[in-house]
């Protein structure tokens, strides 16, 4: 089909201009939808990174920023979020997801591939693309330079004017130590920095600075976008060899940091992003997928690890040098219960009271805990879709993408409601959910000490003191919000589902260990699927839905893995969306839903 034009509000890294498709002729243009706070769309920007250079004299990448959530879709976040990301192509944000629309996009991410004479060629949900857009975009070139429909160089992308150099950069956690000395995840310049107990004067810095993977000495040593941190028990330190714990999230990587020498190692990971299999053995065999937070959790006797990437948790032992699966299936949702069949939405908060463990959930925007009995329990939060600022009883109280949670002096719990720009609080006791503090800039973390309860404001790039904080809160009556995002409307009673995945050219179905394709369905609530639940190896099923449900959310994780053809080494890889659908059920909606994984 002919490619829609683009429309929306604000063009960001054009020098203000408004970039139109008909100019781009000639170009392959690549569409990436993607919003700033999907762990699945920061990933795809690090895939693109290589074929934008790989491709920069025929290729055009635009990013359409087609927000979650409000906040998102301010201008000033959005400006913030291509900053903070080191996004160096075009980027129109649509905040009222009218591009999205004409796209018929379901789902973050999804790449979309314009041929240079305006033709819609290729598209693809999730992330774990790369090589086969490499394929189609190689193909592309080929056949439009034999065309001659094919043009070289020139670039619709202006270099944004560079930020003021500062102390910290959209920092995320901070730390205390036992000599009073506070260390914060300087996320944005890629490094740790250790300040003194005032939370300004920087004693010294643990990183070079630049984004990468290097161990050794504290000033060549490199991270990429550290964000939570943890300091290991005194004696676990002296046996494991380091003192505090680092969640490399870009690099899919833990990082231990002995503090005496400043050396700096990799204990888990890597350095490939999980895809699928394998996720208990050797910690530095297995793959993980952007830790974003950990927390020493002594009834498990090890870390407990955010996997924000996979909708997890992970448990990580310093001493042993094991990881493991502790919690969650890889299906982002937001279902209580047993740890092994619960699932999570992008953990990116811990905080530990004894024998509970409190997490925050962003993308449910919600608040949860864990008991040492090993099940799953939500105080704030009900679905992937709902969210506002409102306090009150926690069964109607609502958060915005939280990311960070802290145990007061009190015994109640802070909550970095992030895209709200709050302190929330929540008291396990009562049951009420109240205000400390509003009008802060993103914050990602909490630090509480006896003399203050310290913000890591992430988007003011900077550690923020809230004296006295912990006693004094307020109640906001906020409104309620949904995701915009416009449900697919399906008839009760027998619906097809299918799902759509083609190989790239010069790629086949990798069939040689079993089935090469894979789909998991279920529905929130559970009782809005009557039959088609469960998990099978082909990618197109028969669901009935009931009838007494007006309204829901389809979770299905496909996946396919696929291999070059005929090539001696053949290099294969495994493609995996999570798609969470909203639909309505009304008796004259559609008895078919396709989704697309990769395909035209």
């Amino acid at each position: 089909m002919r490619a829609p034009e683009l429309s929306g509000d604000v063009w960001l890294n054009t020098g203000d201009r408004q970039v139109k498709l008909a100019e781009l002729r000639g170009k392959v243009v690549l569409l990436d939808f993607w919003t700033s706070g999907c762990i699945n769309c920061l990933h795809v920007l690090d895939e693109l990174r290589p074929l934008e250079a790989e491709f920069a004299e025929v290729l055009v990448t635009v990013g359409v920023h087609s927000p979650k959530f409000l906040h998102e879709g301010e201008a000033s976040a959005i400006e913030a979020a291509v900053r903070r990301h080191g996004v160096h192509h075009p980027v129109l944000n649509d905040p009222d997801l009218a591009t999205w629309q004409q796209y018929a996009v379901k789902a973050w991410p999804t790449l979309v591939l314009v041929d240079p004479e305006g033709y819609v060629v290729h598209v693809a949900a999730g992330e774990g693309h790369a090589g086969a857009l490499r394929r189609v975009i190689a193909e592309q070139v080929a056949v439009h330079e034999a065309k001659g429909t094919l043009r070289r160089g020139g670039s619709p992308y202006v270099l944004p004017i560079e930020d003021q150099p500062a102390t910290l950069r959209f920092p995320s956690k901070a730390v205390r130590t036992v000599e009073g000395r506070i260390l914060v995840a300087d996320t944005g310049n890629h490094s740790i920095a250790e300040f003194a107990s005032d939370g300004e004067t920087v004693i010294r810095r643990f990183g070079s600075g630049e984004r990468g993977w290097a161990d050794g000495a504290f000033d060549v040593a490199r991270f990429a976008e550290p964000s939570g941190l943890a300091l290991l028990p005194a004696e676990v330190a002296e046996r494991a060899g380091y003192h505090l714990l680092v969640a490399d999230t870009a690099s899919h990587l833990l990082r231990g940091l002995d503090l005496r020498t400043g050396e700096v190692s990799t204990v888990a990971g890597t350095g490939q992003q999980w895809r699928d299999g394998g996720t208990d053995g050797p910690a530095r065999e297995v793959d993980l997928t952007s830790p974003w937070d950990v927390a020493w959790w002594e009834p498990m006797g090890g870390f407990v690890v955010a996997m924000a990437g996979n909708h997890t948790l992970g448990l990580f032992d310093p001493v042993r040098g094991t990881i493991s699966r502790f919690a969650g299936t890889t299906v982002e949702g937001l279902r209580d219960g047993k740890v092994d069949e619960a699932f999570f939405a992008q953990t990116s908060g811990l905080a530990v009271q004894g024998d509970r463990l409190w997490l925050a959930d962003a993308e449910t925007s919600a608040l949860r805990w864990i008991d040492a009995d090993q099940a799953v329990y939500t105080a704030i939060g009900t679905d992937l879709f709902s969210f506002g600022h409102r306090d009150g009883d926690a069964a109607d109280a609502l958060l915005q993408h939280p990311l960070g949670v802290a145990v007061l002096t009190d015994g109640t719990i802070a909550i970095a409601d992030t895209y709200n720009g709050a302190i929330r609080r929540y008291d396990p006791e009562s049951g009420k959910v109240t205000t400390i503090a509003d009008g802060l800039a993103e914050p990602s973390g909490l630090l509480v000490t006896e003399e203050a309860l310290f913000v890591v404001e992430s988007a003011a790039h900077r550690l923020r003191s809230l004296p006295g904080s912990s006693e004094a809160s307020r109640q906001v009556t906020g409104d309620a919000h949904a995701v915009r995002r416009p449900p697919s409307v399906l008839s009760p009673g027998t619906v097809e589902l299918s799902v759509v995945f083609t190989p790239a050219p010069g790629e086949k179905l990798d069939d040689r260990y079993g089935p090469s394709t894979r789909l998991e369905i279920s529905a929130a609530p559970p009782e809005l699927l009557v039959e088609g639940t469960g998990t099978g190896t082909e990618l197109s099923r028969t669901i009935k839905l009931a009838g007494g449900h007006p309204e829901g959310v389809l979770q299905i994780v496909a996946q396919a893995a696929s291999c070059d053809i005929d090539a001696e080494h053949p290099v294969c890889r495994v493609t995996r969306q999570d798609w969470g659908v909203p639909i309505r059920v009304s008796d004259d909606g559609q008895a078919r839903l396709q989704l697309v994984l990769a395909g035209v």
